[in-house]
């Protein structure tokens, strides 16, 4: 009698199972989510490379069974931008945290969306630093808890899809870690996109940031992502802010397109050049 295996297995390094994330992250759907889209999109796995950084989200890297890169904090932009150069046929996606790439990975997010590089930008939003104490992030909404924070925070946070379509992403999204079909959506035509795209998954982190500000569980979390969720799709990002227990604005909102950094490259090369100029090809 054969065992029952679950589909998405061929994809995870097995030996590493089970992981080190917490009970009710929801770092484990969104893997399981990013899988799914990657084998929706038909991309041979030699063809496409996951960079993360440091942080809970970080760890992502290292559990899938891909060319995958784990490297320094707040840098896997420059890191994944210095491989699509090498080889443009990759596709490149960054898997990392709120923290790991709004905060001191902020430049190079801002200026990766500038240039339009050809990345994918996938960045799990739990609004902490999971992995180092629960300090405050970027994105942790006014009046929330955090161990830096302790009785509140009152600076503004980034309202992410609005920073990533301001900064010149070509699609962007956001869902949370309940929406599930929603993100496989999201994420395949991300990954599918030519230029700088970005998605969000807002998902719950039950141990520091959850249980500080008496959120509940992990099931908890998720039951209030599933009653405060508003989908709007093709939503103005300037509305996306969010609240400590305010309503989640989710959806596709930016799907267009303009040159990637590639594209304008050999076409500034080949106008000074003219014909004798070939295409830029990468150097692996």
């Amino acid at each position: 009698m054969l065992k029952p295996t679950n589909p998405i297995n061929k994809y995870l390094r097995m030996d590493r199972i089970p992981h080190i994330w917490c009970s009710g992250c929801g770092l484990g759907t969104t893997i399981s989510c990013f899988v799914r889209a990657v084998e929706e999109s038909k991309i041979p796995l030699d063809n496409i490379s996951v960079v993360s950084g440091i942080g809970c989200t970080g760890r992502v890297a290292g559990y899938l069974k891909m060319d995958s890169f784990h490297t320094t904090h707040g840098r896997p932009i420059p890191f994944a931008t210095g491989l699509k150069l090498a080889n443009p046929n990759l596709k490149v996606v960054v898997y990392s945290g709120d923290g790991d790439l709004f905060a001191i990975g902020g430049n190079h997010f801002i200026h990766a969306a500038r240039r339009n590089s050809d990345l994918t930008i996938i960045c799990v939003n739990n609004f902490t630093y999971g992995m180092t104490g629960g300090q405050v992030t970027p994105t942790t909404p006014i009046d929330a808890i955090a161990s830096t924070m302790p009785y509140g925070n009152f600076e503004k946070p980034f309202n992410l899809p609005h920073l990533a379509e301001s900064a010149g992403a070509v699609y962007v999204a956001r869902w949370t870690a309940f929406h599930v079909r929603q993100s496989i959506k999201a994420m395949k035509e991300a990954i599918l996109k030519k230029g700088f795209s970005f998605v969000e998954i807002i998902s719950p982190c039950p141990t520091l940031y959850g249980r500080r500000n008496r959120l509940g569980d992990g099931l908890e979390m998720m039951k209030y992502y599933k009653e405060k969720s508003i989908i709007k799709n093709g939503a103005d990002t300037r509305e996306a802010d969010l609240d400590f227990d305010g309503k989640i604005l989710c959806g596709k909102f930016i799907d267009r397109d303009r040159p990637s950094f590639i594209d304008l490259y050999n076409a500034k090369m080949a106008e000074r050049l003219g014909s004798s100029y070939k295409p830029y090809e990468g150097v692996l």
